[in-house]
């Protein structure tokens, strides 16, 4: 069966047509002297020309030292082009666009990839993936962004494989698969690349997916370590041998550990002079938490793991024995934060659960938790000695104690999708504020019995949302990791969906359903510029230098987990088109910006 279909605008062996052509527009394509080293994405924050890597550097701060646009150019800012995602193949657009030697790699929903002349947004080829029947996404079929290494693009796809092509072609080099997609595994995450490894999670904790981080050789794919993140799973080391997660039975009774949950579905940071990974884990399965009496580690956690060998080397769980499926995927952005007169390497991160964490991202000591959002119910705050939340009882009940198959309702704030969701926050280096997409909204949640099957959806709950104010959803808001204190909040009529980006310029992007891309202050949150795209924006704004032009890029595409799971929501967003384009901007007038 094939499983590929790749188009590209060169015949077999005519990579010189492509080079000419390339030359002709004013960029590079990769070559043989042109590889992406790990070195190149350690140091991808310290250069401005490219975007090798994930979160624009392995730190995942997603900022820019490029100040080109600023508060007096950005009215300037135009479209340069648009590239469409093309055909019926719509729905939601979440990927966050590489950059390198003038070649743009995107993805798309349906697992499909593109390589783009980064000037002029010609296509150079593409990737369609062919997928079977019976694929089982929770949240729609996006992906969210590819890997490059060596002369490789790598992504991963809804079926549950990892597939590398050649960055000049688009032709397939290897690919492995992931899981079992009939199983309910899927993947939608952009890989990482650590230590010279290729480091990917897995999708399917809604189907009792058992949770595995797995790194590879990215020129080969072969796996060269495997952690299972629920205890009682067994890993296999570089060696060959075996060593088990965590300790059998100690935080999960019976047999409940075996469709545990715990995907990492979004994906990792790294920091390369401590050679750990960070990432996070989802959800325990199913959402019934009485079915699976104890804390459940190391679901709804984030983990630190030794690139090495994949052994854990710490761990925190902000929510214990999760009962309202908060997850713990949300990214841990590495900085340096100055605590009691020392610069202590910190990791933060904003929790669906509702609560902003910093960690010593040495060890894993808990040094804040701050609420980012204003209505939390579940727990009341942190303890800072213990590092467990401080619960109020707000947990649904038992449908066993009940004589219907119903257990008592609870509401519950955040709803399920959280204070936050997947989309990335960032950190200014400028201003030292982190910049958060929060949202307001609340659940009414109750569980009922469920039996596992496997490949079905294996919940044990039924829930509905709506919103907790009447004139927003989501906030826009400014954080101190220092004091947990929130510096200004820009409030938006819907859920903010969008990752964010913000420059030395100033300026703080990111998109709204309504469709916008907008531009405000980093001190102040004030509105400096907005474009309207034409479809949701649930993609994830970079920003690159070309031949002395800075550049701004993001995917426009409404869809996602919003429309799907968003109860009383739907009537804010119903209106919005389904879309799929990607947009890159610069200045108009280049040198009359340099001279304001």
């Amino acid at each position: 069966m094939r499983f590929t279909r790749t188009r590209s605008m060169m015949a077999a062996g005519a990579s010189s047509a492509l080079m000419a052509a390339a030359l002709t527009s004013g960029t590079v394509v990769a070559s043989d002297n042109n590889v992406v080293t790990q070195q190149m994405i350690n140091e991808d924050a310290m250069h401005t020309d490219r975007v090798t890597s994930y979160g624009m550097g392995p730190h995942h701060q997603r900022y820019s030292s490029l100040d080109q646009i600023n508060h007096d150019t950005v009215s300037g800012l135009v479209p340069a082009w648009a590239f469409s995602f093309g055909g019926e193949q719509q729905r939601g657009q979440e990927t966050q666009a590489l950059i390198h030697e003038g070649v743009m790699y995107i993805t798309g929903s349906y697992s499909r990839m593109w390589a783009l002349d980064a000037k002029s947004g010609e296509m150079l080829w593409s990737y369609e993936h062919r997928l079977p029947d019976g694929i089982s996404p929770c949240c729609d079929v996006v992906n969210r962004g590819a890997a490059i290494y060596d002369d490789l693009v790598i992504f991963g796809t809804l079926d549950a494989m990892m597939v590398a092509v050649d960055r000049e072609t688009g032709r397939v080099r290897w690919r492995e698969k992931i899981a079992d997609y009939q199983a309910g595994y899927s993947y939608t995450a952009a890989p990482l690349i650590a230590n010279d490894l290729l480091i990917h999670g897995n999708s399917g904790g809604e189907f009792g997916a058992v949770g595995m981080v797995t790194a590879r050789d990215p020129r080969t794919g072969e796996m060269v370590w495997e952690r299972p993140v629920v205890e009682g799973h067994v890993g296999t080391l570089p060696d060959g041998s075996e060593s088990m997660t965590g300790e059998l039975n100690a935080t999960w009774e019976g047999e409940t550990w075996k469709q545990g949950g715990g995907a990492p579905w979004l994906g990792g940071s790294y920091d390369p002079e401590l050679n750990l990974i960070y990432i996070g884990t989802g959800n325990p399965a199913p959402w019934n938490a009485h079915a699976r009496p104890g804390d459940n580690l190391y679901t709804s956690t984030r983990l630190a793991l030794d690139a090495d060998t994949g052994e854990i080397v710490w761990h925190y769980q902000p929510t214990p024995n999760d009962h309202w499926d908060y997850d713990g995927v949300n990214e841990m952005v590495l900085f340096d934060l100055d605590y009691d007169g020392e610069t202590v390497k910190a990791a933060a991160t904003a929790d669906r659960n509702g609560f902003f964490y910093v960690l010593d991202r040495e060890n894993g000591a808990l040094l804040s938790a701050t609420k980012f959002v204003n209505e939390v119910s579940w727990a009341e705050g942190v303890d800072l000695e213990t590092g467990r939340p401080i619960e109020t009882g707000n947990r649904p009940g038992n449908p066993a104690d009940t004589e219907g198959d119903e257990g008592e309702s609870v509401v519950a704030r955040p709803a399920f999708l959280g204070g936050k969701n997947w989309n990335h926050m960032s950190y200014s280096q400028r201003t030292g504020l982190f910049y958060i997409p929060s949202n307001e909204w609340e659940m009414e949640i109750w569980n009922e019995p469920v039996t596992y099957r496997r490949g079905a959806a294996f919940l044990g709950a039924g829930f509905t949302i709506k919103p907790v104010y009447d004139d927003k959803v989501g906030v826009m808001r400014a954080m101190d990791p220092k004091t947990g204190e929130i510096k200004f909040e820009v409030p938006n009529r819907t859920p903010l969906w969008s990752s964010v980006l913000t420059t030395a310029g100033g300026l703080v992007f990111y998109g709204t359903p309504e469709g916008y891309l907008k531009a405000i202050c980093d001190e102040t949150g004030e509105e400096m510029w907005k474009f309207q795209t034409g479809s949701g924006v649930v993609g994830q704004p970079v920003t690159w230098e070309m031949d002395g032009e800075q550049y701004i890029t993001v995917a426009s595409g409404w869809g996602g987990a919003v429309p799907l799971w968003g109860g009383e929501i739907g009537p804010l967003v119903s209106h919005i088109t389904q879309g799929g384009m990607m947009w890159t901007f610069k200045l108009a007038d280049i040198q009359t910006a340099a001279a304001r």
